[in-house]
């Protein structure tokens, strides 16, 4: 016990999480400041499940109805009979090449043709079905509305929407708003859910990019919590929500055979993208962050560094997925139209674009 006690203390040590000269104990809520509370970031966890179900719920009973009115497909391609050698060979090895394949032949009495065959029936069996992919971006799409309309309601009346520099001025001695209070605990909560369901959902080429980034925003949110960044928190969130309400759009459009609205959708998510992702989040929030926030603050601390890494571990991330958009909207262009998933989950398929997103307080390569 006093091992776990002194690796707590250590942890929650008052020099690593806070300004100098303060304390946990002047961070307690009173009367005149109410302050976040730590014990405050274990809600979101229950809350991720009500998401969760919520969501399936949507899916099953508004999302797929509505999907099946459109005339998308719910069925799934035609099974691939057992065989037990190719199975075995298919769990090994899911990507053949030529020669691999010409062994198979061999060993199974087969010709090559019905090995491809084979092959081609097994991998597109594991693929999810149109209409599921078009029930999983409708729960994205109308989370990232609600948190868009949402955040610029609660943020319209405060002062650091309009001058960013208010978010550290009278630093950590600031009050967090009911609304911003709900603000963070459903926007953690959906993140949380969505690092739950991505092990469930459909499998995307940027899994792992998706991991990262759904792990940063979790952090970033805690951290900025507990050292009272919500000021600057929010205005992340509220910045990486707007781009990817029309990339999920996009999607539906595409999944629905709306060729023309798909196309113009996602010129619009393109647009907005580059605004806020590489335009506002790293030349008006990160520069806050790195250039104003020392001159007001006067002396930082290292949890504020970590918020800095972490922030432009995002910034990564969006470089990253701002290749993959604008090389999707080069042969959309060249193509005259948008060919293939904007999201791809297979590597036949043209990879698209988030989230998170953060929405980063969110997301994506085309998630």
């Amino acid at each position: 016990m006093n091992f776990v006690r002194s690796a707590l203390d250590t942890f929650w040590s008052q020099s690593v999480w806070l300004p100098p000269n303060i304390t946990w104990a002047d961070l307690e809520p009173n009367g005149k400041i109410q302050y976040p509370n730590h014990r405050h970031l274990y809600y979101p966890l229950p809350m991720a499940i009500g998401m969760l179900v919520l969501r399936y719920l949507l899916e099953w009973y508004v999302f797929a109805p509505f999907g099946v009115s459109l005339g998308i497909k719910g069925s799934k391609p035609k099974k691939a009979p057992f065989h037990e050698l190719l199975e075995k060979a298919y769990k090994l090895n899911n990507k053949m090449k030529y020669k691999e394949v010409i062994s198979i032949a061999k060993q199974s009495d087969m010709t090559e043709r019905q090995v491809e065959r084979w092959l081609r029936l097994r991998r597109a069996q594991e693929k999810p079905s149109t209409l599921v992919k078009f029930c999983e971006n409708s729960w994205r799409c109308l989370y990232y509305s609600y948190s868009f309309i949402y955040g610029i309601v609660c943020l319209w009346d405060k002062p650091w929407l309009w001058n960013i520099d208010e978010c550290w001025r009278n630093y950590p001695h600031q009050s967090i708003t009911p609304d911003c209070w709900w603000y963070y605990m459903i926007s953690s909560s959906f993140y949380w859910s969505l690092t739950i369901s991505q092990f469930r959902d459909v499998k995307r080429k940027d899994f792992w990019q998706m991991f990262v980034h759904h792990f940063a925003t979790i952090s970033l949110m805690a951290f900025s919590w507990v050292c009272n960044l919500v000021r600057v928190g929010t205005l992340v969130l509220v910045v990486h929500d707007c781009a990817d309400i029309f990339l999920e759009a996009a999607k539906m459009a595409k999944y629905a055979k709306y060729q023309k609205i798909c196309d113009t959708l996602f010129a619009i998510f393109t647009f907005i993208w580059l605004v806020t992702r590489i335009g506002l989040f790293p030349f008006w929030i990160i520069y806050s962050t790195a250039v104003s926030a020392p001159r007001l603050v006067n002396t930082m601390f290292p949890a504020y560094y970590i918020f800095n890494g972490l922030l432009l571990l995002l910034l990564a991330l969006h470089i990253f997925w701002t290749h993959l958009i604008l090389k999707i909207a080069y042969n959309a262009i060249s193509a005259g139209q948008m060919e293939g998933d904007i999201r791809s989950s297979s590597s036949e398929e043209v990879s698209d674009a988030s989230t998170n997103s953060t929405n980063s307080i969110a997301k994506p390569k085309t998630q």
